[in-house]
């Protein structure tokens, strides 16, 4: 059965490039960027283990491995997504004992690129363990880089579905958006406090660091080829057995929140519903003061979306993670700067986080999936649909952008810069909407029609990232103009950074608007097969 679930894996990666070369491109470079860095990680491992250094042996694959199953936790919450092409509600009416269903989605996860990189990188441990101590250790980390891939993955997968359970519950929506945000302020300290303290502590407290982590099932897995070495092979029995364990609690998780999935069930209490007085149209808009135009429409459905849609509730709390953490981890750990210095400093933290704010529509259509057929059959005008959309999104985004801003500015202790900060912000966001509107018109891509709002169609996950980077990247290179008059202006162009920064940030969304807009008019129809799931 595991089998049969690994073909339909790979038969669902054929058919999703099929007439896709673009997405069978990024694929093709994302494996091949998986490859040079897996090989050059293996590389590292296999000398830290080879190597005869007693710090670097014990330290290489405990932080090393630590870091790779905290990075299977959190990067697909906050950046690449989760692969669930094989949607775990499909089988909800076949006969499958639950065991056999989770071993099977087990097996599909394993093929794909992020865990054939992680295999690649970690099999250095194998290779070094077998070049210094021979067939035995070797034998022994191998199965330890089994058994960690097995704990990467199914950490990954039980917290996703898990933590998307918890978001399809509209009450915790809110604590869960709010714990993350605090989450992502702290890393920026944590960070620095690690770093601080490890340039001052020696050798020796890190090794005790590292024996730490040794025993808990971050690192257990990675260092059991250490024990190897040095012949203590009940320590690597039992850090063996510690991993095998946590992988069956976790493999349990994810069969309960798997069984949740298949029922339907969000684990909250019954919805009470309100009836609601008024006339239809009234009922739509609500209390919004929008004009009853198609362009008022639009407006008010994207803004019920971006609040009721647990998908784009996912995308708005991965901004306010990294959009924390990076003004955060600058502001502490930028040593102090006055003049043209500091106004360069203040702008280019700005442009990074106004850049970053603008790729929540960079898949903008993608949301709507077939329901796009709608406005395709109507004939909204392109202009006006993706007028309605910025307006909506920058609605919500802009309120934070602003605290986002005075958090900066207070962590600096200093107010001034606020005109600054706002002015190389509102650049960059706007800058960024304008890459980000016209990937999402170009390059727009299908999500998986499940409830779990981290899942994406297979092959996605580096195109998703790749595009992502590009709209990023072209946000920053076009604000740098208002951040050359930053630096370069001194207190002239410190006055002029506000209104020169929000001018040019609303003249680029505006021809931003213009151009993708006339491309939309003419793109509906490939722009709805691109969207559009493929079972």
């Amino acid at each position: 059965m595991a089998l049969t679930f690994a073909r339909l894996k790979l038969r669902v990666l054929r058919n999703g490039f099929r007439g896709r070369p673009g997405k069978v491109l990024l694929f093709v470079l994302g494996l091949v960027g998986a490859v040079v860095y897996g090989g050059i990680a293996a590389l590292l491992f296999a000398v830290a283990l080879a190597a005869d250094i007693p710090a670097l042996t014990m330290l290489a694959p405990a932080f090393g491995g630590a870091a790779l199953v905290l990075g299977w936790l959190f990067l697909p919450l906050v950046w690449f997504g989760i692969d669930e092409s094989l949607e775990p509600g499909r089988f909800a009416l076949l006969p499958l004992p639950k065991p056999v269903l989770v071993r099977g989605l087990l097996v599909a996860a394993l093929l794909g690129v992020p865990a054939a990189a992680t295999l690649l990188a970690t099999s250095g441990l194998a290779i070094g363990a077998a070049l210094r101590g021979g067939p035995g250790p070797g034998l022994v980390a191998a199965v330890g880089v089994a058994l960690g891939l097995l704990l990467c993955v199914v950490l990954s997968r039980a917290v996703t579905s898990g933590f998307a359970q918890a978001l399809r519950a509209r009450k915790t929506r809110d604590l869960a958006a709010v714990l993350l945000a605090v989450l992502a302020a702290s890393l920026g300290p944590i960070q620095l406090a690690l770093t601080s303290g490890a340039q001052q502590v020696g050798a020796d407290r890190l090794e005790s660091v590292a024996d730490v982590l040794g025993w808990t099932p971050l690192a257990a897995p990675y260092v059991v080829g250490v024990d190897a070495l040095e012949g203590r092979w009940l320590s690597a029995a039992a850090r063996l057995a510690l991993t095998a364990v946590t992988i069956l609690l976790l493999m349990s998780w994810w069969a309960r929140s798997l069984e949740s999935a298949m029922l339907g069930a969000s684990g909250g209490a019954a919805v009470r519903t309100r009836v609601a007085s008024g006339t239809p149209v009234a009922r739509f808009f609500g209390r919004l003061r929008l004009p009853r135009t198609a362009y008022g429409a639009l407006v008010a459905r994207e803004l019920k979306y971006w609040v009721r849609d647990v998908r784009r509730r996912a995308s708005l709390i991965t901004f306010a993670v990294i959009g924390v953490f990076l003004p955060v981890m600058t502001s502490l750990s930028d040593p102090p700067a006055s003049g043209a210095v500091a106004q360069g400093l203040h702008g280019g933290t700005m442009v990074l986080v106004g850049a970053l704010a603008g790729l929540g529509i960079a898949n903008q259509f993608g949301y709507d999936g077939t329901a796009y057929a709608a406005h395709v059959v109507i004939g909204v005008p392109g202009r006006v649909e993706l007028r309605a959309r910025v307006v909506a999104y920058s609605w919500i985004i802009v309120p934070l952008l602003v605290m986002l801003a005075v958090l900066n500015a207070v962590l600096r202790g200093d107010l001034s810069v606020l005109p600054v900060m706002f002015g190389t912000l509102f650049t960059a966001y706007g800058t960024g909407l304008a890459c980000a509107t016209h990937v999402s018109v170009w390059a727009a891509y299908a999500l998986p029609e499940n409830q779990n709002p981290f899942a994406i169609n297979t092959g996605s996950g580096m195109a998703k990232s790749l595009l992502a980077m590009a709209a990023w990247l072209g946000g920053m290179v076009l604000a740098l103009p208002v951040l050359v008059l930053v630096l370069l202006g001194g207190s002239v162009g410190a006055a002029l950074a506000l209104p020169v920064g929000v001018a040019y940030g609303l003249a680029a969304v505006w021809l931003g608007l213009v151009t993708a807009g006339d491309v939309l008019d003419h793109r509906r129809p490939e722009l709805l097969t691109a969207i559009t799931p493929r079972n």
